[in-house]
């Protein structure tokens, strides 16, 4: 089963290029499950049929369902107060502060994701699409699995805390297969983007945050590229060619870090699958939407050269980033943009300390030297 999430700045067309994508796979007689986990419902509109929690059939072949993560938590709160709780109170907590730690952050997106997986499993699909909400609530809900397991695996081995490491065994459990899922060969996300400057600058943030995170992405699409004018005159012309000129120069910086493709810029609203089949058809021509494409996912690789040896770290940075580095022990701690994430040094350079760091194309460069 291939996965593919679908994710952008809000405003750019992710919605309609995930539905036209599943409706493209479906076409072809595959069996497929498009799910919003996007609040906006815009799923349903782009289809043009009602949907709900549960997987309902659109056509042959294709299924869709919307997640409401508000009335999952409402649904599910009862389970989720008492699990919580008894962790707390196995932290050594009183009953009042028990119950005001049932008040999670987080607690919308994990449930989300755990309902994808569910639905996941329901179906034999040949494919999952998921239309996620705009990017930084997409980070939140793909980041939150890596990040609570790690609290969790610290409370495990705390003697002190036994009484808390049932529960926190159990769900750490459960996130370890959610990230197991997210971090898979078989899933990918799609990013979705307009040619515009600032949308791409939260593009390239946003690759750089998931590369460090190990979900691969495998496209960059370009939603919304002005047609181009070639034997119209007068200003509504010269108008159309300055525009694309501007995106073509946005796109070509965009095509440094993977395949770009490229979707017009439309008259009309592609609503309903005839119209949403012929957004598939510009976007993936004869080519299969579940090709597995060369993304970008953490990427180590050494070059021996005594006495230095150098670590490349392949991650896509934005224009004039300067990534924090930290050694933790055996591990290198990287944060670019705020997003932090733990790379065991190899052991062959464990007994080296860093002499040099830089940034370039290709991601980070660091040069060690072995410790006297």
């Amino acid at each position: 089963m291939r996965l593919l999430l679908f994710t952008g700045k809000g405003g750019v067309g992710k919605t309609t290029l995930a539905a036209a994508t599943a409706a493209r796979i479906a076409a072809r007689g595959r069996q497929t499950l498009v799910v919003s986990t996007d609040p906006a419902h815009s799923l349903a509109d782009a289809l043009a049929v009602p949907l709900g929690p549960e997987p309902s059939e659109v056509d042959t072949a294709l299924v869709a369902a919307h997640i409401d993560a508000r009335a999952l938590v409402d649904r599910s709160w009862p389970s989720l107060r008492t699990h919580v709780a008894r962790f707390a109170t196995g932290l050594g907590l009183d009953t009042l502060d028990a119950e005001e730690l049932t008040v999670l952050p987080g607690v919308d997106e994990l449930l989300a994701l755990t309902e994808v997986a569910r639905l996941a499993r329901t179906g034999t699909w040949d494919a999952v699409v998921v239309d996620c909400g705009p990017t930084a609530e997409t980070l939140r809900l793909l980041a939150l699995p890596e990040a609570v397991a790690g609290y969790l695996a610290r409370v495990r081995i705390i003697p002190d805390l036994r009484a808390a490491a049932a529960v926190a065994a159990e769900l750490a459990d459960h996130l370890a297969g959610l990230r197991s899922l997210l971090t898979s060969p078989a899933t990918a996300v799609r990013l979705v983007l307009t040619p515009e400057r600032l949308v791409a600058a939260e593009t390239r943030r946003t690759l750089a945050a998931l590369t460090l995170r190990g979900i691969p992405v495998d496209s960059l699409i370009a939603n919304r590229v002005v047609p181009r004018a070639r034997r119209w005159h007068g200003p509504a012309a010269a108008w159309l060619r300055t525009r694309r000129s501007e995106q073509d120069t946005v796109l070509s910086e965009m095509d440094g870090l993977l395949p770009v493709a490229r979707v017009e810029h439309r008259a009309g609203e592609p609503i309903g699958l005839p119209a949403l089949l012929a957004v598939a058809d510009e976007l993936y021509g004869d080519t299969d939407p579940l090709a597995v494409r060369t993304g970008h996912g953490p990427l180590l690789a050494i070059t021996a050269d005594p006495p230095d040896q150098v670590l490349r770290i392949a991650v896509p940075l934005p224009p004039g980033t300067a990534p924090d580095l930290a050694r933790i022990d055996d591990d290198l701690a990287i944060t670019v943009d705020g997003v932090r994430t733990l790379i065991p040094v190899p052991l062959a350079l464990r007994h080296h300390t860093i002499t040099d760091a830089e940034a370039d194309d290709t991601g980070l460069i660091l040069r060690f030297t072995p410790v006297d």
